[in-house]
């Protein structure tokens, strides 16, 4: 091994066991932030143009052309807004059965939006909670050796004890916080996807004309 990853592993060391569960958890962090900007990528979770062009078709009384405009495209608005269209015309169900459905469908696309976030909130809680744990038993390490060394202890030792024992909040900190930052940013693109998914539905079934027929 190279000089870096020995000067790194002494530095894990020091910080004892708790640290190299934060270690652990920070690229497991950093592989969760950068899946879920993926799958986000992957689903159009910015890409909302083509959507909203079909349904302003849709509206306008060109429903072939909306439902053919969507047909190709994957992103989580369009499959949703394909789905309202599909629902209101099949003539086989109610305009509420066709609601219901159109909910249905949307609850699976938007689980999918906030699939990763649950992981990203448990690391954010527990990994401060681990820094602190490990700095707690530091510390009780630390005044432990200082028990036994008595009156001759030296203070320099204490004192360096003390900072290893830190160690692990400020790593615990130091990850939950991007952790933190990333579980909102993606919520809010969730939330925003969500109230566009909401919006395309409602302006598809109350388009003028065309009924769901009962």
């Amino acid at each position: 091994m190279d000089e870096t990853t020995l000067t790194l592993i002494g530095f894990l060391d020091r910080g004892g066991p708790a640290l190299w569960v934060i270690a652990a958890l920070s690229v497991l962090t950093l592989a969760l932030i950068l899946w879920k900007l993926w799958r986000l990528l992957r689903t159009g979770a910015w890409s909302g143009a083509v959507t909203e062009r079909a349904v302003g078709l849709w509206q306008h009384g060109q429903r072939a052309e909306a439902m053919a405009l969507l047909r190709p495209r994957r992103s989580l608005r369009a499959r949703l807004a394909l789905a309202a269209m599909a629902a209101h015309e099949a003539p086989r169900w109610s305009e509420a059965a066709a609601r219901e459905e159109t909910t249905r469908i949307a609850r699976a696309l938007l689980a999918e939006a906030r699939g990763g976030l649950r992981a990203l909130e448990l690391i954010a809680t527990i990994a401060p909670l681990i820094g602190l744990l490990g700095t707690v038993l530091g510390m009780i390490a630390a005044f432990q050796a200082l028990q036994s060394s008595g009156s001759g202890a030296d203070p320099s030792v204490l004192a360096g004890g003390i900072w290893e024992a830190l160690l692990t909040t400020a790593a615990g900190m130091a990850v939950a916080i991007p952790a933190s930052a990333a579980l909102t940013w993606f919520e809010s693109v969730a939330d925003r996807v969500q109230a566009d998914m909401e919006d395309a539905a409602t302006r598809i079934f109350t388009a003028p004309g065309g009924q769901a027929a009962p």
